[in-house]
């Protein structure tokens, strides 16, 4: 189906391995971005020759990684990438379920929902996701119940041509607002969903900063 997958990483080293690994025992065709990263990143991925591997030497941001890896996909004629965090949160194993429902329904844009009622979750991280859908709901009139998962799949020839302003982790809901407004199809799947013990967490997603960042975009896009 012409589909390739984009992991953006920065400063994933202790899971970076592992999840190319899982990504490449499914898909053959596989971009990585290296958003500046400071740590053993790049030793990583020399250990894999398959890989189409974007790096540059200051962190712009996820947002910034995944157009860039948008940009390399479109060149290299994909019509849809699938997105899949660093971290080791995501399960690869679940990308078949992407391809699955965009045969059923092609050139959708597929959100992977992840199971937010578990008790191993953060009440901050599950706050800030019901804020989310609902600021996503009001601008659009769409229902989805995780706004703020990484594991997606975009149809690229859909957003091609799209304009975006954002670098940071902000740029997940720009996409999914302005696709909406474009007359996407949005969707969602339920995926499976791996949450470390806190002490092994690894984010990079500032509290404060990033919240702020994604409630002006939320204030924006009202007016």
């Amino acid at each position: 189906m012409k589909t390739c997958v984009i992991i953006p990483t920065y400063n994933n080293g202790t899971t970076l391995e592992g999840v190319i690994s899982e990504v490449l025992k499914i898909a053959t065709d596989v971009i990585v971005v290296n958003d500046g990263s400071t740590d053993n990143t790049a030793q990583i991925l020399q250990k894999f020759c398959s890989l189409k591997i974007l790096s540059y030497s200051v962190n712009k941001g996820k947002g910034y990684a995944l157009r860039k890896g948008f940009e390399t996909a479109i060149a290299e004629g994909y019509r849809y990438a699938i997105t899949i965090d660093s971290d080791g949160q995501h399960y690869a194993g679940d990308i078949p379920v992407f391809i699955k429902k965009v045969q059923e329904e092609p050139d959708s844009l597929i959100v992977g929902a992840r199971n937010l009622d578990r008790s191993t979750i953060s009440e901050s991280s599950s706050f800030a996701n019901r804020f989310s859908n609902f600021w996503y709901r009001l601008v659009t009139g769409i229902s989805l119940p995780d706004t703020q998962s990484g594991f997606r799949l975009y149809p690229l020839e859909l957003i091609k041509g799209m304009r975006f302003y954002t670098r940071k982790y902000e740029f997940e809901l720009e996409i999914l607002v302005r696709a909406a407004w474009n007359a996407i199809k949005i969707t969602s799947v339920p995926i499976r969903v791996y949450y470390p013990p806190k002490k092994e967490r690894v984010s990079h997603f500032r509290p404060f900063k990033d919240f702020t960042r994604i409630s002006v975009l939320n204030t924006l896009f009202v007016i």
